[in-house]
């Protein structure tokens, strides 16, 4: 070999490591933008820091910890190249989770992994995250961006991330404050939020052929706006419920559906019972189960029909929860009711037919 052959390098196996740091340097002006005053040092560190001595105001504090991702829908980003709101779903996936004990989400890390390092598509992610973390009340304290050349594309991605939140553990939320009597309270969801897109673009790109520059008139702006559409982000309202009335536990209504996820916060004794007549699913829901002839049942447990939080409260807090979330701008009504189990199966049964 002659001494002006070139050897193996990182760069020539497709990961860059300037375009890393170009991206690092591009999101620290989001990432700052998170911050809380337990959060200690910078961006760039090998690990986020967080003072725990925050948390001596607790009497017995317990940490709660989530993880989760976006899914599909971060394929409709790619398609349309917009990059700056999947965050928020990132966000709203890990913290509404947190919350449902009632937890107040404390920090968050994320993880992007990408075929080919973008750095001002990279950042534009991490904006998105950032905004999500302001718009939950916690901090964005680090994470990974890790370029995988020769497993993914080079326009091709993937985000996760995890999160960590507190709760005093007598105020922990959960099956066992639930009540007979007590009122299910849903909350409006933004959307299709970030589940159930595997079978949103089957039905709608594969089955109907749609576009996402198609104008929907029902939705007054494009197929593609409307998908992207981000994940509402509920844990500033949850904990807001917790500190102006009684509320008795709270659930994330994503994959699975209302009824299977409003089932894991009901104990085996009761029954949750949901009116399906006290509110209209938004004109997506209506769009994906006629093009694919989809049949109600299999939306339901697929798609969040227009709910996206849940809280159970009891019946003489039902007036003050309300006026709380009206307060705050959320859309929410009383859905049903917790009754005893009786002759159902399943901890959450949908009953009536949808208002027109």
């Amino acid at each position: 070999m002659s001494a002006e052959s070139t050897g193996a390098s990182y760069a020539s196996a497709g990961v860059d490591i300037e375009a890393g740091d170009r991206a690092v340097e591009l999101m620290k002006e989001w990432v700052k933008k998170t911050q809380r005053p337990e959060v200690l040092g910078g961006l760039g560190g090998f690990a986020g820091l967080f003072d725990a001595s925050a948390l001596k105001r607790y009497e017995r504090p317990l940490l709660a910890s989530a993880t989760d991702g976006v899914g599909t829908k971060v394929d409709l980003a790619r398609r349309m190249g917009v990059y700056d709101t999947i965050g928020h779903d990132l966000v709203g996936m890990v913290v509404d989770d947190l919350v449902v004990c009632g937890a107040e989400p404390l920090f968050m890390t994320d993880y992007i992994c990408v075929g080919k390092v973008h750095p001002e598509r990279v950042a534009a992610i991490v904006k998105g995250i950032a905004e999500g973390c302001v718009l939950a009340g916690c901090a964005l304290v680090g994470g990974e961006t890790a370029e995988h050349p020769g497993l993914l594309g080079e326009d091709d991605f993937d985000v996760a991330g995890a999160g960590t939140g507190v709760v005093e553990a007598d105020r922990l939320l959960g099956a066992d404050r639930i009540r007979k009597g007590d009122s299910v309270i849903a909350m409006a969801s933004s959307g299709l939020h970030s589940n159930g897109y595997s079978l949103v673009r089957h039905v709608l790109f594969d089955r109907a052929n749609m576009a996402l520059d198609e104008q929907v008139a029902e939705f007054g702006r494009t197929l593609g706006e409307e998908l992207l559409e981000p994940t509402k982000i509920y844990s500033l309202d949850c904990l807001a419920l917790t500190r102006t009335t009684e509320v008795h536990g709270f659930s994330h209504i994503t994959g699975g559906g209302l009824a299977n996820n409003l089932a894991r916060v009901i104990p085996d004794n009761l029954h949750a019972v949901v009116d399906r007549s006290t509110w209209t699913p938004g004109a997506v829901f209506d769009l994906v189960g006629k093009a694919g002839q989809v049949e109600r049942l299999e939306l339901e447990k697929t798609l969040n029909m227009g709910v996206g939080m849940i809280a159970v409260v009891p019946e003489e807090s039902v007036d003050a929860a309300l006026t709380t979330l009206a307060d705050r701008g959320v859309d929410a009504w009383v859905a049903g009711e917790v009754t005893e189990r009786g002759e159902h199966t399943g901890g959450a049964t949908l009953t009536g037919d949808y208002a027109n």
